[in-house]
């Protein structure tokens, strides 16, 4: 009876102090976190090189036929290869067994796209809808609570858009980096990250401000050595190509976070210096814009400078998050403390700007939208329609499942989209990947609704 009460009792009673101080190892100093970050940083190469090629590079995986004309190229198997048939000078793909299935790069894919976007029916959409004259449109995928699919989703948006035939900027404002680890990107230090780019935009507004000085017989301030590189540097320098033939990146390593340190500092030499215009006036500057048409921002967990800075240069903002009643809560104060910051700015600004009879500051964003990711049916269905009862229009009516491909992807430091279906039952794949389709297709009737009422507004202004 006594050894069944026993077997009873919660793992928490009767630990025997002499067998925990056994187990417990000796104490920690601060270079045993040294030691710690570098067993992650030999673990973190050892699960990365899974993913690469004989030349230690990311490669993305190929398609094949079936697979191209079901989610890329909108024709029937048969008349796709009736086309590579009739036009041999078309990428023809490779087989890797006799009489197999056809297999193509996704650059031969695009270029596919484009032959049959050339001279084939204008009923269907073989391009997708990007209107002529108008810039790109900058997307950040923003909020501080962590383990929301943040990262997840801003990676899986931009290789949906790449497939979709867009071209592709990724930036990464995370200095953990996450994001450059998944598009296989190198980055040794802040110089190879947008922090140039920033001090750049800080040092031209100095040695504007310095002209003033002097003008007013007043001692100019000085430009060190940072700024001074700074200004030689340009965002094409910054970009990297990535194993997507349409995803450049500009990445982003622990350094980075030296710009939240640093930021401060400038802005408290130069309290004139609009800090956040930036990152957006040094991509214009450098015609990133016209070069690109979609430009990813995934940001740090947390309202830092960097934070504001891509969340300022954004027309749209995702907010992902869980149904959750902590998450809802979170969110929540997300959205409150993105109120403050901005409204505070605001009017900061505009306290001048009635004095001098400026233009006053305002910022807006063409949409934003909360995005519930990770979600259970089975298990959360209430609590999601509460929270889109709340939220209205704010909340994306889609909601991203989880599927065993999060795992699986996960493991192979890649996308969804990198998987090779092979790897699974073609029905499981096709079911896994519905979800993350389904979210682009969200993402993107956002996207091109924003772009027509900037087509429409641009057409009425020209008449």
């Amino acid at each position: 009876m006594a050894k069944d009460l026993a077997e009873q009792q919660p793992p928490y009673f009767n630990i025997d102090p002499d067998i925990a101080l056994s187990e417990l190892g000796p104490p920690t100093d601060s270079a045993g976190f040294a030691a710690i970050a570098e067993a992650c940083a030999r673990g973190r190469s050892d699960l990365a090189s899974r993913g690469l090629n004989e030349a230690g590079q990311k490669e993305l995986r190929l398609f094949s036929t079936w697979e191209i004309t079901k989610y890329l190229i909108p024709v029937a198997q048969a008349h796709f290869r009736r086309v590579l048939k009739q036009n041999p000078d078309l990428p023809q793909g490779r087989s890797e067994t006799a009489g197999g299935a056809k297999w193509f790069t996704l650059d031969e894919v695009l270029r596919l796209r484009a032959f049959f976007a050339e001279g084939g029916s204008k009923a269907k959409e073989y391009r997708p809808y990007r209107p002529e004259g108008l810039p790109a449109k900058l997307v950040a995928v923003a909020n501080f609570k962590g383990g929301v699919g943040k990262t997840s989703t801003c990676a899986h948006l931009a290789m949906s858009a790449a497939l979709d035939g867009y071209k592709v900027l990724v930036l990464d404002l995370d200095s953990q980096g996450s994001m450059t680890s998944i598009f296989g990107g190198q980055v040794a230090d802040e110089w190879a990250t947008v922090f140039p780019l920033l001090a750049r935009h800080y040092g031209r507004h100095l040695r504007a401000e310095n002209q003033r000085r002097l003008d007013r017989n007043e001692a100019p301030i000085p430009l060190d050595e940072t700024l001074g590189d700074a200004l030689e540097v340009t965002a094409q320098s910054l970009i990297q190509p990535t194993h997507w033939p349409n995803i450049d990146l500009i990445g982003a390593q622990l350094n980075l976070y030296w710009a939240e340190f640093q930021i401060p500092v400038w802005r408290m030499q130069a309290r004139s210096w609009k800090l956040w215009d930036a990152l957006t006036e040094s991509l214009e500057a450098d015609g990133i814009l016209d070069a690109y048409d979609l430009v990813f921002i995934d940001t740090p967990p947390a309202l830092g400078y960097l934070t504001i800075n891509g969340l300022a240069a954004s027309d749209i903002l995702l907010v992902p998050m869980g149904a959750s009643f902590l998450e809802f809560d979170s969110t929540g104060r997300f959205f409150d403390m993105l109120h403050s910051t901005f409204h505070s700015i605001e009017e900061g600004e505009n306290m001048a700007a009635r004095a001098l009879g400026r233009e006053e500051l305002a910022f807006e964003w063409d949409a934003v939208r909360a995005v519930v990711t990770r979600y259970d049916g089975a298990q959360q269905a209430e609590l999601a329609g509460l929270m889109q009862a709340y939220l209205g229009r704010t909340l994306s009516p889609h909601r991203q499942d989880f599927t065993a491909l999060i795992g699986q992807a996960g493991e192979q430091v890649s996308g969804i989209y990198e998987a090779d279906y092979r790897d699974f039952n073609r029905e499981t794949y096709v079911r896994g990947r519905e979800t993350f389709d389904a979210t682009y297709a969200a993402f993107k009737r956002l996207l091109l609704g924003v772009w027509r009422r900037d087509e429409l507004a641009a057409k009425e202004d020209a008449a």
